[in-house]
């Protein structure tokens, strides 16, 4: 068993014969014909082509086209970046809201929502809930058509320990949980109601 030297182009870091996939292959051609010269010539053909290739990358038609396109990638790059940048913004700018409501009785139920920024997966979330609280536990739609876990009992301060915890992990401390009461509301009483009792 022979090993193979293979090499790769100075200019691309492709190997010689995918330099015409890097878009700077009058570049490659003339690293290669000083560096590689048999190689060159293995590739390209004889010393007529030599000189074409040295030609073609004096000609600044190349250099244009390869200066487009790292300028062209280079935008991307800063989009993608300042995309990136914007959602990381969105996240630690929102909220989670945990909001305890009262049912009937001594009952109550926890709602939580704002977590869909994060993207986490609700229905994955709300089943570890019910394993772990061993409770019933759904994903429904809110007012505001947005997607909330419900939890059935009394465990709000539980369910923000554990997604403080969750947000940690994903490297997300700074953003803000915040848990609101509210009762049910009591039907008024009336004279015949309190003329019963």
């Amino acid at each position: 068993m022979s090993l193979r030297n293979v090499i790769y182009c100075g200019i691309c870091s492709y190997p010689p014969e995918y330099c015409e996939f890097s878009g700077k292959l009058k570049r490659c051609k003339v690293w290669l014909s000083e560096n590689h010269p048999d190689r060159f010539a293995q590739e390209y053909g004889s010393a007529e082509t030599d000189e074409t290739a040295a030609k073609l990358a004096a000609s600044s038609i190349g250099d244009e086209r390869e200066e487009k396109l790292e300028k062209d990638l280079l935008k991307l790059q800063s989009k993608q970046e300042n995309r990136e940048q914007r959602e990381l913004a969105k996240k630690l700018s929102s909220k989670v809201v945990i909001r305890r409501e009262a049912r009937t009785k001594r009952k109550c139920m926890v709602a939580i929502s704002g977590l869909e920024v994060f993207e986490i997966d609700m229905k994955k979330l709300a089943k570890t809930f019910a394993s772990k609280f061993a409770t019933g536990c759904s994903v429904s739609k809110n007012a505001e058509k947005k997607e909330e876990i419900v939890i059935q009992g009394d465990l709000a301060d539980e369910a923000e320990a554990y997604i403080h915890k969750l947000l940690e992990e994903k490297g997300m401390k700074d953003v803000k949980v915040e848990q609101i009461d509210t009762k049910k509301k009591k039907k008024p009483t009336t004279d015949a109601d309190a003329s019963e009792n």
